[in-house]
């Protein structure tokens, strides 16, 4: 029988013409359209190769619809990937997204009215279907989150699972719903992906679909199960090499993953691990029973290192350092406080579940992997042999020469490194508890005469105010930094109108991204606390804190932190507080948002009706903490008038409680809302002083750190914003030299000051007689 091959006189000029249309249009780049080329002509290779295959005369007008459809696809995988380094108007790909699924209703109904259905025809169907839906789901993605590759990835994943239990690929009895599914998969991803809807409804949505996904693939399957036995499907002689290839691929990951989000890169595969080799050669020597001992003790090892290199990524993603296996194994609960608080006791029993889902596959994928791998070496140790020997002779000659890719050596030893970092991350800290008790045993301020402390503010009432996550990158070096940039200046306008002044510059703080208690004990002790150790050691003395001082100067000391649940005993016994508020005893009555238990505006109002309103009073030192700019940002609430604040009520119905858990994970608008919170605490500090109507008045309002990667990027700096804010001219003038820039926002080259600094010279210039130190 005589057969042609219509793929190259149909896809290819299709897709061609539309690459070059959009290329004239939207601007496409040439990778992109590289992209869009591959898929094309990929799309043509296995049409031709499924033409030979079933010996067809032509195509026929039902396949011919869908390489129309596959010649759209291309075009709108050129147009997504385009849109991951420049914008990319929505409407063509939601334009050519909408006509390929429409087409999708033409070409089967198009088949059986002329009776060309074909096996190619339908496997041709359903595969570019599932393409075009995987491009769909990795377009939503910043529209919902990552989570939603799980929609366009299902596909591939029954075919990796049919690897190992072949029964998964044999054919499944017809089912209408599963064509319904299919479809509400292509409509679902284009509307989400088109980004018109609510947020809110747009996950819902995609939750939707892939619960209705997760619903017919499940289906599938018990079918298919209950059938194995009836139905023979033969192994192909290339899926156990294939598996096995997998098996040492996943070992091979597991130990080259770089353990900084710098290093993620393709060149980092291209490592050699040493514990591979050695594990290899092990396995070829080592009799059947000792083979799979090794196997499972290296698994589980495998898991650890695994488990560690993921901690390390994690920490460097929120904290800009590595994981600390001492001291931060402590912050889960405060972790798993972070997620209840912002997403509710449902979020927090799916991260915790999440976790611990996550360390149960992780181990049975490590230990399948070595014991897959061990398996395979020793049945056929030769083989092995010969990859084992030519694999140690060019890590041999790459550790001689020093070979790297991407700033990675090529000879590498990943576990070992990873356990010798840690166990050198350990002896450091062992030794970094010696220092910095030395340190704890020094302090000059402590001796200072009371009737000498704080002179210079004698009758003013002093606010210590820390701002959550107010960075550099908020104010400077970011797309958004104009939009707080633009609140400062009014800010500063208004202050100037009420009789106010202020100076600011930079603080480098010792953390990043979080954990803000390392950044106010280092604040008020002059001592670089940037690890729990440290917090724990100064904690469990009687340092002399910037508190202390004030409250020996004759001052009334008082905290407000409105995320506090209970009792904060280190705030009278080490801070030396005379007052302490939190989220329970301020009269507050309205909704949470998210992590913040009580808005920023609010957390004033109270603190002024119970202390700046009280009448015969002496001069009060607070320190406040702003908390709605904690992450996760969002809900927000709005600026209310004054009066209406009442018992907080008057927020109700303004906003959801709880965001959801995967915007905690990182959502598509997450800078921006965090530039929007930003906003939110500042406006509602400036707000406060104009009304506080309060002279006397001076505050030092500073960030704590920065805020997390996902927001600031990698490789910035740990600087935060400081300022001065008061009404008398000469509190500001006894800080003139430290080089401060006038108003609210920082000189972006003005010197930077160490945050353990500042106890010690903000007493040097208010004190009657400054420590010589």
């Amino acid at each position: 029988m005589r057969t042609v091959h219509f793929g190259p006189l149909t896809v290819l000029p299709a897709a061609a013409a539309l690459l070059l249309a959009l290329a004239a249009a939207p601007g496409l780049g040439a990778g992109a359209a590289v992209v869009g080329a591959t898929v094309a002509l990929a799309t043509w290779l296995l049409v031709d190769r499924g033409v030979r295959r079933e010996g067809l005369v032509r195509l026929g007008a039902a396949n011919l619809v869908t390489l129309l459809r596959a010649a759209l696809t291309a075009g709108v995988t050129a147009l997504v990937v385009q849109s991951w380094h420049a914008p990319v108007p929505r409407a063509p790909v939601v334009v050519l997204a909408t006509i390929a699924l429409l087409t999708d209703l033409i070409d089967g109904r198009l088949a059986r009215m002329r009776s060309q259905v074909t096996r190619f025809g339908a496997a041709f169907d359903m595969e570019v279907d599932a393409f075009l839906i995987l491009v769909l789901s990795v377009y939503a993605v910043p529209v919902v989150g990552a989570w939603v590759l799980l929609i366009g990835l299902a596909r591939y994943l029954l075919l990796l699972a049919g690897l190992v239990w072949p029964w998964l690929t044999a054919p499944a009895p017809p089912r209408r719903w599963a064509k319904v599914v299919a479809a509400v998969q292509g409509i679902v991803l284009t509307a989400v992906g088109a980004d018109v809807l609510p947020r809110g409804l747009a996950t819902a949505l995609a939750l939707g679909s892939l619960a209705l996904l997760v619903e017919s693939f499940g289906h599938q399957v018990v079918v298919l199960w209950r059938m194995r036995k009836e139905q023979v499907v033969a192994r192909a002689a290339w899926v156990r090499p294939v598996v096995d290839l997998v098996a040492v691929a996943v070992v091979w990951l597991a130990l080259v993953v770089p353990r900084h989000p710098d290093q993620l890169s393709w060149g980092a595969l291209l490592a050699i691990p040493l514990e591979l080799l050695v594990f290899a050669a092990l396995a070829v020597v080592l009799p059947s029973r000792g083979g799979r001992v090794l196997a499972v003790v290296a698994g589980i090892l495998l898991t650890a290192t695994l488990v560690l290199t993921a901690l390390d990524l994690g920490f460097y993603e929120a904290f800009d350092r590595p994981f600390n296996p001492l001291s931060d194994p402590g912050y889960v609960g405060s972790g798993l406080d972070l997620v209840h608080r912002s997403a509710g006791r449902g979020g927090e029993v799916l991260a915790a579940g999440g976790v611990l889902l996550g360390l149960v596959l992780a181990l049975a994928l490590c230990v399948w992997a070595t014991v897959r791998v061990r398996r395979a070496v020793h049945g056929a140790p030769q083989a092995w042999s010969r990859v084992v020997v030519v694999l140690a002779v060019v890590w041999a000659v790459a550790a001689t020469g020093g070979a790297q890719v991407s700033g990675i050596p090529v000879a590498s030893a990943p576990a070992a490194s990873l356990v010798g970092s840690q166990v050198h991350g350990v002896r450091a800290e062992l030794h970094d508890r010696a220092v910095f008790e030395h340190a704890l045993a020094h302090d000059d301020h402590a001796s200072t005469p009371s009737a000498d402390l704080l002179t210079g503010l004698r009758g003013k009432d002093v606010l210590l105010v820390f701002v959550e996550s107010y960075g550099r990158v908020a104010v400077d070096g970011s797309w958004f930094s104009p939009m707080v940039d633009r609140t400062l200046g009014v800010s500063t306008d208004q202050l100037t109108m009420e009789g106010f002044h202020a100076r600011s510059g930079w603080m480098r703080s010792p953390t990043f991204g979080g954990i803000s208690w390392l950044a106010h004990s280092t604040l008020q002790t002059g001592l670089w606390i940037d690890s729990q150790q440290r917090y724990d050691q100064v904690l469990s003395g009687d340092r002399f804190t910037l508190s202390r001082a004030f409250g020996n100067a004759g001052w009334r000391t008082v905290s407000d932190i409105p995320s506090d649940d209970g009792e904060w005993e280190q705030g009278r016994r080490f801070y030396g507080f005379d007052q302490m508020y939190d989220s329970h005893n301020v009269g507050y009555q309205g909704p949470r948002f998210s992590y913040a238990r009580i808005p920023d505006q609010y957390t004033f109002r109270a603190f002024t009706q119970r202390e700046l309103d009280r009448p015969d009073r002496g001069p009060v030192m607070g320190e406040i903490d702003l908390v709605s700019s904690h992450t996760p940002w969002t809900p927000l609430p709005r600026m209310v008038p004054w009066s209406r604040l009442g018992n907080g009520s008057v927020y109700d119905g303004m906003h959801a409680s709880h965001t959801s858990f995967f915007q905690l994970l990182g959502g598509p608008d997450q800078q921006r809302d965090y530039a929007r919170s930003i906003q939110y605490s500042l406006r509602s500090l400036v707000s406060f002083v104009r009304h506080a109507h309060d002279k006397k008045l001076v505050m030092i309002v500073l960030g704590d750190h920065q805020p997390n990667t996902n927001v600031s990027g990698t490789g910035v700096s740990h600087d935060v914003p400081i300022s001065l804010i008061a009404h008398d001219p000469k509190v500001l003038d006894r800080i003139r030299s430290w080089g401060w820039a006038a108003g609210l926002r920082p000189d972006s080259n003005g010197p930077v000051m160490p945050m353990d600094d500042f106890r010690d010279r903000f007493l040097d210039a208010f004190d009657a007689n400054p420590a010589i130190r």
